[in-house]
């Protein structure tokens, strides 16, 4: 796919974090004119040896108000895609568009009292934009992150979300933010072990935070493996809760990160 140089900025790789061998964090400049919701996603470009352009969409990690760009990205073996990705160096130039795309946003919710946010790996990027955005703390009087990996080394930006609450702007809402991790290939003393649809059937989930998943007062956003969106929704529908849609406002939204 190819998109035009007015649809696009070339921006410069400040910084490049491997996790893991297959899980890799990264910085880039941000173009002044580059405007985008809290929970919106970009499409990223890398040139190849031949000089043809790969593209995918990337949901920011980084907050509306910053002035750089920050992403989440897993090595997909032999994706043609993040195999040029994951070989870029701090200096080389990344292709982003100019217009952000995506209904993962507060706006998908006209009322409610608590936001539960279920992430499976990359996907909690999308969540950590949002909790950096002061509009969902006013929002909401529960705000509950919810994070899943396969194993406690690949759970990202831990720095980053302990410290979202000492920020002077959040600090007088610490009190609204529970953070969840959930490992499901080791067991890790004090946390909880297993898939997020088990841990909501057998209720564990709900008891850890003090807060039951209701019509009435849970709105619920879902990014990352598409299977585990799929049986969330249907746990969820059995609970009342229903797609977000602009005709029909619901609990519900759902971006799938894959």
């Amino acid at each position: 796919m190819t998109a035009s140089a007015e649809k696009f900025t070339r921006q410069t790789l400040l910084e490049v974090t491997p996790l893991t061998p297959s899980l890799f964090t990264l910085r880039t400049t941000r173009d002044p004119g580059f405007r985008f919701t809290a929970g919106q996603f970009a499409r990223l470009g890398v040139t190849k040896a031949d000089g043809s352009t790969v593209w995918r969409a990337y949901s920011m990690v980084s907050s509306p108000y910053d002035e750089f760009l920050k992403f989440f990205s897993i090595v997909v073996p032999g994706g043609e895609f993040t195999s040029e990705l994951s070989r870029l160096q701090v200096g080389d130039s990344v292709l982003v568009e100019r217009q952000a795309f995506g209904y993962l946003t507060l706006d998908r919710f006209v009322d409610g009292r608590d936001l539960w946010l279920l992430s499976t790996g990359t996907g909690v990027a999308p969540f950590l934009s949002i909790l950096q955005d002061f509009e969902v703390w006013e929002k909401f009087e529960r705000i509950i992150l919810v994070y899943s990996a396969r194993e406690q080394k690949e759970l990202a930006y831990q720095d980053l979300i302990h410290q979202l609450t000492t920020r002077e702007y959040l600090a007088q809402h610490a009190h609204k933010f529970t953070y969840v991790p959930i490992v499901t290939r080791e067991v890790i003393p004090g946390e909880l072990h297993g898939r997020i649809t088990t841990l909501i059937e057998s209720g564990e989930l709900e008891a850890r935070v003090g807060a039951q998943l209701t019509a009435e007062h849970s709105r619920v956003m879902l990014c990352g493996n598409p299977q585990m969106i799929d049986d969330t929704r249907k746990l969820l529908k059995e609970r009342n809760m229903q797609l977000s849609l602009t005709r029909r406002p619901g609990q519900v939204a759902v971006e799938n990160y894959w």
